[in-house]
């Protein structure tokens, strides 16, 4: 590969020892790939702060050791400790050393603290046609779908040695050419009043991602007032249950004003007529368990947003809860709760708020065994098997009920009573 003047300067190690490792990892990591050359970035989402073990540990402190300082913007996905509330985390040492020193070795390296998995809520959104190196799968294609950024799906390291060297290879998403769609999601033989659920861009999210792996999808025919929050929902999910890292929605993201457009004028190799049984069907496989058991509900994987809070407020009506209810969301949001003089209505009806990290990828829930209902599609996905809990999967709104009433409720009405 052929490098420019400053990729040499790094990669001789004029910049420290800590770019110059990061040059090497880099360069061979488009060797893996095929790419012929690397691209400037403009900003990183930097997900190895999460303690995995002792030797991120030390990956981190010896990058911060050789003098390492990012060249771009890096944002911080969530880590294993709530920094703000260290008494919501369980972890014991010499983990919960571990963790906090693993936190504080990237922001030595200049990554700004946000520690949230929706660095795109909390103001890090990069522009249509820019080259990013994001990790975390959510935030990735979030990134890539609703924003039309340019990002791969960059695994815990790679982020951060793009981060200190300002480069990623040129290969996958960020070559324009694999960002057309090459399969059709056709919606239009769901009800207008099922697309209306805010439950079902989880589960549309999580019915694409076993569907179509890491394929590129356009969905067409979905309402044209989807917010911003089922966008989320929608890639989150998709994310998880497969390696989906972009998807086109028809005159909802900016890569697909019209369905030729996402398409790049080609025809689709796979068109796909979804139908209410094929939603459902997904809906109900989301659960693993049946019946009305409830023993804590979690929400906030991405983390929740401020519009989530309130409508979460809504449909709790002034009641309190009588089970467990954590809400996990980023210092962002704790700060618009507080200009909105939120917090103690949330924390008076007995909603846990956790910061910087989630449940499921540190102890927060005391108990190793039971029942979680969630709206999201990520704990849906994850929790069996990170957690040990089993999962009740329902709207916003059954969650809350649910809380309330201290078992699982749904609503007759919802889904068109289906």
């Amino acid at each position: 590969m052929d490098l420019n003047a400053q990729q040499q300067s790094l990669l001789d190690g004029q910049a420290g020892e800590a770019a110059a490792m990061a040059m090497r990892i880099l360069l061979n990591m488009a060797t893996v790939e095929g790419a012929e050359k690397l691209v400037p970035i403009t900003s990183a989402h930097v997900d190895g702060c999460l303690l995995h073990g002792a030797s991120g540990v030390a990956f981190a402190e010896l990058l911060q050791a050789g003098g390492g300082q990012v060249r771009v913007p890096a944002s911080l996905n969530v880590g294993a400790m709530d920094l703000v509330r260290p008494e919501n985390v369980l972890l014991k040492d010499p983990e919960r050393d571990l963790a906090i020193r693993l936190m504080n070795a990237y922001v030595a390296m200049g990554c700004i603290p946000t520690w949230t998995c929706a660095p795109y809520q909390a103001g890090f959104r990069p522009g249509a046609g820019q080259d990013i190196a994001w990790a975390e799968s959510n935030a990735v294609v979030f990134a890539n779908s609703v924003l039309g950024a340019h990002t791969n799906r960059y695994g815990d390291f790679m982020d951060i040695c793009c981060a200190l060297t300002g480069y990623a290879p040129f290969s996958g998403l960020h070559v324009p050419q694999n960002r057309l769609a090459t399969i059709v999601v056709d919606t239009r033989l769901i009800p207008g009043s099922v697309k209306h659920e805010e439950a079902f861009y989880a589960v549309l999210g999580s019915w694409l991602g076993r569907t179509v792996g890491s394929g590129v999808a356009v969905i067409d025919g979905l309402p044209a007032d989807v917010s911003e929050d089922r966008l989320k929902a929608l890639g989150a999910s998709a994310a998880s249950t497969g390696a989906v890292a972009l998807f086109h929605a028809v005159g909802l993201t900016p890569a697909a004003q019209t369905l030729e457009v996402a398409l790049g004028g080609r025809e689709p190799e796979l068109h796909i007529d979804l139908t209410l049984d094929m939603v459902l069907g997904e809906r109900d496989r989301m659960s693993t368990v049946r019946g009305d058991r409830l023993d804590v509900v979690a929400v906030g994987s991405p983390h929740f947003s401020l519009d989530e809070f309130q409508h979460l407020l809504r449909a709790l009506r002034g009641r309190t809860f009588s089970v467990p209810f954590y809400a996990c969301t980023g210092r962002h949001v704790q700060r618009q709760l507080e200009s909105h003089d939120l917090v103690t209505s949330l924390e008076r009806a007995g909603v846990s708020l956790i910061l910087d990290t989630c449940v499921v990828v540190t102890p927060v829930i005391a108990e190793a065994a039971g029942v979680l209902m969630t709206n999201s599609g990520k704990f849906s996905h994850y929790s069996r098997s990170l957690i040990g809990h089993e999962v009740v999967f329902g709207s916003l709104a059954e969650c809350v009920e649910s809380a309330v009433q201290g078992r699982v409720s749904r609503d007759p009405h919802s889904w068109g009573a289906a």
